[in-house]
C-alpha cells in the first residue's frame, strides 16, 4: 500500500492561505444522542421482511434517544418531495431530530467528469437534506489515483469541496469530511483539505473508528475535534489495524474538551447481532452523554 506523505508545503502550492480556523465555541461542549441507519444496514437493504426509513426512525424513539442519522443509501431509487416531506413529519410526530445525513461520493478520482457527477449528486442530497431539516452531511474525499502526484488529487478534491461547501451554505447544511481512510487515513491529510476550503459551512465528520493506521487513534482524533460538525462513535477502534473497544468515555472528553456541541451518533459496526447489541451501547452512551 502507498504511503501519502502530507505536508503544509504540499497544499502550498495552490493555496497560499488556510480558510478554516478552529470553530470558536464554548467548552465543554454539549452532546446529544443520535442513531445512524448505517447501523441497521442489513435490515434497511433486506428486499422482504426488512426495515424502512419510517420504522429506522420509531426504532430510534423506541430506544429513547432523540436523533436519527438518515443515510441516503436506504431512501427509495426516485426520491420524491412527497417523501421527503412524509418522512420529515413521521420524524416530528415521533419526537425525533433528524441528527444529519450521509451520502457517498469520490472527490480525489481522476476522472473530471465524474467528478462533475458526484458533485451534482452531491447537490441533489444537500436539497433532500435542506427539506429534511438535516443540519449536516457526512461526505468523503477518496483515495488517490495511482501515478499522479498527491497535491494534484489534493488541489481537485478541494476545489470539488469548496464547490458544493458554497452551495450547503446557500441551504442552510453544513458539510462534514470524513476521516474514511484514502487521503484522509491520517488527521493531517483530512486537515490540509478542511483547511483549505473556502467555506464557513465546511468541517470534519469526526468518526472515531476510522483511524487505522496509527498506534494511537484518540491523539488523531483529538487533532480533528476541534474542526468537528458531526460526530459517529464506533463501539470498536483500530490501533495499526487491531481490533479493541472503544473507550467511549475519553472519545467523548476529546469531543467537549475540543468545544464540540451537537450529536453524536451511534454507528454501529461490530459482529454482534445489531437488534442485541444496539440497546446495550445505547444505554451505556445515555450514560456517558447524560
Amino acid at each position: 500500500m502507498q504511503t501519502l506523505a502530507f505536508t503544509t508545503a504540499s497544499v502550498a502550492i495552490f493555496r497560499t492561505s488556510l480558510a478554516v480556523d478552529r470553530f470558536v465555541r464554548p467548552i465543554p461542549g454539549q452532546l446529544r444522542l443520535s442513531l445512524a441507519a448505517y447501523s441497521l444496514r442489513n435490515l434497511l437493504t433486506k428486499p422482504n421482511g426488512g426495515m424502512d426509513l419510517f420504522q429506522f426512525v420509531d426504532y430510534c424513539h423506541d430506544q429513547g434517544i432523540a436523533g436519527a442519522e438518515l443515510t441516503s443509501y436506504y431512501f427509495p431509487k426516485e426520491v420524491t418531495q412527497e417523501y421527503l416531506v412524509e418522512l420529515k413529519q413521521h420524524c416530528h410526530r415521533r419526537g425525533i431530530s433528524i441528527s444529519g445525513g450521509a451520502i457517498r461520493n469520490d472527490f480525489c478520482q481522476s476522472d473530471p467528469t465524474k467528478v462533475r457527477e458526484d458533485i451534482e449528486h452531491a447537490k441533489q442530497w444537500v436539497d433532500y437534506y435542506a427539506t429534511l431539516g438535516a443540519p449536516v452531511i457526512r461526505i468523503f474525499a477518496g483515495g488517490q489515483p495511482k501515478d499522479e502526484p498527491l497535491p494534484a488529487t489534493i488541489k481537485r478534491c478541494v476545489e470539488a469541496c469548496e464547490t458544493l461547501a458554497k452551495y450547503a451554505a446557500q441551504k442552510g447544511v453544513y458539510l462534514g469530511l470524513e476521516n474514511h481512510g484514502g487521503v484522509t487515513a491520517k488527521a493531517e491529510g483530512l486537515l490540509e483539505i478542511v483547511q483549505s476550503v473556502q467555506g464557513k459551512s465546511f468541517g470534519v465528520n469526526f468518526d472515531s473508528g476510522n483511524f487505522r493506521s496509527t498506534s494511537d487513534p484518540y491523539a488523531e482524533l483529538e487533532l480533528i475535534a476541534p474542526f468537528a460538525v458531526n460526530a459517529q462513535i464506533k463501539v470498536e477502534m483500530f490501533p495499526n489495524d487491531r481490533r479493541e473497544e472503544t473507550d467511549l468515555a475519553r472519545v467523548l472528553s476529546i469531543l467537549r474538551k475540543a468545544g464540540y456541541s451537537g450529536w453524536v451518533a451511534l454507528e454501529y459496526e461490530a459482529e454482534e447481532d445489531p437488534l442485541v447489541a444496539i440497546p446495550r451501547w445505547l444505554k451505556k452512551l445515555k450514560s456517558l452523554v447524560g
